[in-house]
């Protein structure tokens, strides 16, 4: 009897992939297990500062009977949080080497290890009278965000059929913002940011690691990883199955077919090689642009600002907290709209719409905090601003990238790109972190000026020069990049096409290839 699921070639390529169980508890396993690391990590030391500052001193105070000095603690302090996107720079150089030698699936099982162990160490460190145990698990965290924040979205990216492309792409950033949004919950005073519950708030970390550990191992790894990279195509054959929810994925094979021959004549691309490679020329700046305006928008300044904000608007410091955690509300409700929509409105959409609401919040902003002390209802304003800045950077700037950048790179060149995004995402990260309070210092709320420029700046490239990839192949965006880059890509495509109709559309499509 005929399989139902078996159609003919031409509905098979039309057909649209659904959210099948193994797609969606794969999805969950791998962004919940990585992507919440990144997100939980950034925000877990904000609230409960002033405890582990105190433990700081008294841990110094019983060792050498005088606290510290106060820039002694402030060193240490920045240390401390400036030792995550630090660690998360030196996770992005090694992600390409074992994503390659590993796989997308088992670098993620990987690292798992880069966060339970230092969860321990902090869950341990009050114990232990040893405040060193939590600069070095920041350093070891950040390895391991800096692993997720690109092996997540390659593997992701690489489960996910073309019309969902964008929405999985999107969960990168989701858990990312579901972790800073339980970090901000979990931190408040009646909760775990006392001085009897923060090893435990820092320790929580391990807990999503220890579940991926548990779960991912029975989810596939990458089709197109097995199949283009390791030439196992019997394996990415029943892969696929497991996670389309139908027999006949040949259409997808031959498209992971026609990839492997698109760019064999690049071979496997370095990261030297990358930024020499005519063909890859924009993908490579435009990737750069994305990272860089991610960053440069102003996304932690605002956060930096927050508080300050809030205080002037009339908000009691003690309550403050539940303003923050409002903040990130809007953030995950506004980056999980984004997610069920990227589809619908597609990736430059959503990407302008973004930087368009941060420029113009960041403008507004500016005006309220430099005219509020002569109008104090402008207050009201600049907290109006913030949340407008959240929802907008929610919207595109935040989510989209991770799936952008997955989409303009074929297999070969994607290892060696998602090392420079990763290093340029980490480092414009640590430079903001750095320099930004020293700008603030100088020009004060002009400091918003400067990311309303670079929110143009970055929408007028994103404009002119990133297409449109929703519903395209990796193959078909590759060639709407080619004649930017000006060069010809051979059309395999129809080469493939042509001698399909003398394969056997049964049994002896189970060979291996």
């Amino acid at each position: 009897m005929k399989n139902k699921d078996m159609l003919p070639p031409q509905l098979a390529s039309h057909r649209e992939g659904r959210l099948q169980p193994t797609l969606v508890l794969a999805t969950l396993s791998a962004a919940f297990g990585s992507a919440f690391q990144y997100g939980y990590n950034i925000a877990v030391v904000n609230t409960p500062h002033r405890l582990l500052k105190s433990f700081y001193n008294e841990t110094y105070f019983e060792r050498h009977g005088a606290f510290m000095d106060e820039n002694v603690l402030l060193i240490l302090w920045s240390s401390t949080v400036s030792m995550f996107p630090l660690g998360g720079l030196l996770g992005s150089l090694v992600v390409g080497l074992l994503v390659v030698k590993c796989g997308r699936k088992g670098t993620l099982l990987i690292n798992n290890f880069f966060a339970i162990v230092p969860a321990i160490l902090m869950g341990v460190s009050k114990v232990a009278k040893s405040f060193e145990l939590i600069i070095f698990s920041r350093v070891i965290l950040g390895i391991c965000a800096g692993i997720s924040y690109s092996a997540l979205p390659m593997y992701l990216g690489e489960l996910a059929p073309k019309n969902l492309r964008g929405t999985l792409g999107t969960m990168t950033e989701v858990f990312v913002i579901f972790g800073i949004l339980l970090a901000q919950i979990f931190s408040l005073q009646a909760i775990l940011g006392n001085p009897a519950g923060w090893p435990v708030l820092l320790a929580i970390t391990g807990i999503p690691a220890l579940l991926q550990l548990l779960t991912l191992p029975f989810f596939p790894e990458s089709p197109r990883y097995t199949l283009i990279q390791k030439r196992d195509e019997e394996t990415a054959r029943r892969a696929l199955r497991a996670l389309r929810g139908w027999a006949d994925v040949e259409d997808e094979i031959e498209e992971m077919r026609v990839e492997d021959q698109a760019e064999k004549a690049e071979g496997r691309l370095s990261v030297l090689n990358l930024f020499t490679f005519r063909p890859l020329r924009w993908q490579l700046i435009s990737v750069i642009v994305l990272m860089a305006g991610q960053q440069f928008s102003g996304v932690n300044a605002i956060n930096y600002y927050a508080d300050m904000i809030y205080t002037s608007a009339g908000v009691e410091a003690e309550y403050s907290q539940y303003v923050t955690v409002g903040a990130g509300v809007v953030n995950i409700v506004m980056t999980v709209i984004s997610a069920f929509t990227v589809e619908l409105l597609g990736r430059r959409c959503l990407l302008l719409v973004g930087y368009g609401i941060c420029g113009f919040a960041c403008l507004v902003l500016t005006l309220a905090l430099l005219f509020q002390s002569t109008v104090p209802e402008l207050s009201y304003l600049s907290v109006i601003c913030v949340f407008a800045f959240i929802a907008g950077h929610s919207i595109g700037p935040s989510p989209v990238p991770s799936v952008v950048r997955t989409e303009i790179f074929l297999q070969s060149s994607r290892p060696a790109a998602f090392m420079v995004d990763g290093a340029v995402h980490w480092a414009t990260n640590f430079i903001v972190g750095f320099v930004f309070p020293s700008i603030q210092e100088a020009i004060g709320a002009y400091s918003f000026i400067i990311f309303a420029g670079i929110c143009l700046l970055t929408a007028v490239y994103i404009h002119v020069v990133i297409p449109e990839t929703k519903g395209k192949t990796f193959v078909e965006i590759n060639q709407i990049f080619a004649k930017r880059n000006k060069v010809e890509i051979p059309e395999k495509k129809e080469e493939i096409k042509e001698v399909g109709p003398h394969v056997p559309s049964t049994p002896a499509k189970e060979t291996a290839f």
